[in-house]
């Protein structure tokens, strides 16, 4: 049976302890066990630093976020970001349910394209576009084709998989600074 290393570390100091206690004496073994405790202690004590900066900076970076996020996007560049992103497809409030799943393949296509060299800003402005999208698909839900709309979904996570990529990687970041 292979035991975890959670298990055979305090084995293992147990028999190191056994076989060492023949040749010591009761205070000389207490002394031992004081200085492994300390050196226990220590490591905690690392260990625990270690998260609470983590911690901290985690903490930091989500605020950081949230202040972000209560900044509304511009109109102006919302309607740049959403042209350069959906192309002939601009005009998300007159989408048909034939042009649906184009227009969500040609947002996916630029979002794909454009994402390695965005900040969190114009992720925030691709979430808006993405919402429009959303929104319009509601509307006229009804009226697509089932193959246009599980197509549709797939992009759907694939955009949700990217965008969360992105905030992971931002806050792994953000920890690691």
């Amino acid at each position: 049976m292979k035991r975890s290393g959670l298990y055979s570390l305090p084995a293992a100091l147990l028999a190191a302890t056994l076989l060492t206690a023949c040749d010591t004496t009761p205070r000389e073994r207490q002394e031992m066990v004081r200085n492994e405790a300390r050196n226990l202690d220590s490591l905690t004590d690392r260990a625990a630093a270690r998260l609470k900066t983590a911690g901290n900076r985690a903490a930091r970076f989500d605020s950081v976020s949230r202040l972000r996020n209560r900044q509304p996007l511009d109109a102006g560049s919302s309607a740049t970001f959403a042209t350069e992103l959906l192309g002939t497809y601009a005009g998300v409030e007159q989408l048909t349910p034939v042009m649906i799943e184009p227009a969500y393949k040609q947002f996916l296509q630029q979002v794909r394209t454009r994402r390695n060299d965005w900040t969190q800003r114009d992720w925030d402005y691709a979430t808006a576009t993405y919402k429009r999208l959303n929104e319009r698909l509601k509307v006229i839900r009804l009226d697509v084709r089932g193959r246009d709309e599980l197509h549709i979904r797939a992009l759907q996570a694939e955009f949700t998989a990217m965008e969360t990529s992105r905030d992971v990687k931002d806050l792994r970041d953000a920890v690691n600074e």
